[in-house]
């Protein structure tokens, strides 16, 4: 059966994105690595960024493969960094840290609450050896979208190394890495600009990542070394994900004639916006209260009505529909995404499956 995929990533894909993987590449021929160069180019421009000051890395395997490439090949022995965590993700880079031995302080506030300036300012002053931060964009774990101005700003002024996981935000949301001056921005290929899996990329700056060689924990996610290979002419290190790279690049093709990434963010905010509405009105309730993402929201169980997650799971399944369970750590929840090639009258599509699996829970 097919069915759409109401999730952050993986996530429904094009036909045409789809049929961009029936041809077979071989790693090492140019088209194939002048493919990879334009990938590279597109994201850079994607990301407001100068060639100059910038480049792109792609690295093999899902967005976690990229964030732990940036941690264990840029956080050297000497470095401090300060975690800024909400959600399993931000927990995930501590678990990379305790892995590699980096040393990290964490700053964690609840999981419907965003990292304050103030409070990263205060952890700066009691511990005067941070060099470097740390934080989730968008935490898809709850659906909250965290703000990265003030954080940015704090990491200017004190010259801190600033790192962003921006998974399931770079390309749906406007986002200018040059203005933030972020030094390291990763992403993946199945999110917002609605690839199939297969690797993650990382927008760096130049002069941070190249003064950090030889600093790497890892052999094969050496960011630096993928860079060096990659910059000469396009080829990967090791085998590439061939089938999803040009699937990629015909979804950043796609992205550019929806009008890029401004209007696909005004797509998504509709979207969001009228399912909160529509699951409003069945009377289900938001988790996030305050800064809600336009990517995939947390509706906790109704309290008010029989209700198995399992159940609802399949029946909106059998209808058409794939969602994500919770993630909350203390709360009952679901998880709706409203990204990747989802419309409108999907959203409206989706409400009156859930409104009769609510009459069928009724009578049941």
């Amino acid at each position: 059966m097919h069915y759409k995929l109401l999730t952050p990533g993986p996530l429904t894909t094009t036909m045409t994105v789809k049929k961009a993987m029936l041809t077979d590449q071989c790693t090492w021929d140019q088209d194939y690595k002048e493919i990879t160069q334009e990938i590279r180019r597109r994201l850079l421009e994607l990301a407001e960024v100068s060639a100059k000051e910038y480049t792109t890395v792609l690295m093999q395997g899902s967005g976690s493969f990229g964030v732990e490439a940036v941690l264990s090949s840029m956080i050297t022995s000497e470095d401090h960094l300060l975690i800024c965590t909400n959600g399993a993700y931000g927990q995930r880079m501590a678990t990379m840290c305790q892995r590699h031995n980096i040393t990290h302080t964490i700053y964690q506030v609840p999981e419907n609450d965003v990292p304050k300036a103030e409070a990263v300012q205060k952890l700066l002053n009691d511990y005067p050896s941070i060099s470097a931060i740390a934080m989730v964009h968008s935490e898809t774990t709850s659906g909250i979208l965290n703000e990265l101005d003030e954080i940015a700003a704090i990491a200017k002024v004190n010259d801190l190394l600033f790192i962003v996981d921006a998974m399931s935000s770079f390309g749906g949301i406007p986002l200018n890495v040059s203005e933030l001056d972020i030094d390291f921005l990763i992403s993946s290929s199945n999110k917002c600009i609605q690839g199939v899996p297969g690797f993650s990329f990382i927008i760096c700056k130049k002069h941070e990542l190249e003064k950090r060689k030889g600093h790497a924990r890892t052999l094969s996610l050496d960011l630096y070394d993928q860079y060096q290979v990659m910059e000469k002419d396009g080829k990967w290190r090791f085998t590439s994900p061939t089938h999803t790279v040009l699937a990629f690049l015909q979804a950043l093709k796609e992205l550019e004639l929806e009008g890029g990434i401004e209007q696909r963010y005004l797509r998504y905010l509709t979207n969001n916006h009228l399912l909160r509405q529509k699951m409003s009105e069945l009377g289900y309730e938001t988790f996030i209260q305050k800064h809600q993402g336009p990517f995939i929201t947390s509706f906790l169980y109704p309290k008010n009505r029989p209700f198995n997650f399992n159940n609802f799971y399949h029946h909106l399944k059998h209808n058409g529909f794939v969602i994500y369970p919770g993630k909350i750590s203390d709360h009952d929840c679901f998880r709706i995404g409203n990204i990747g090639e989802i419309y409108p009258e999907d959203i409206h599509r989706l409400a009156e499956i859930i409104e009769k699996y609510s009459e069928v829970a009724y009578v049941s």
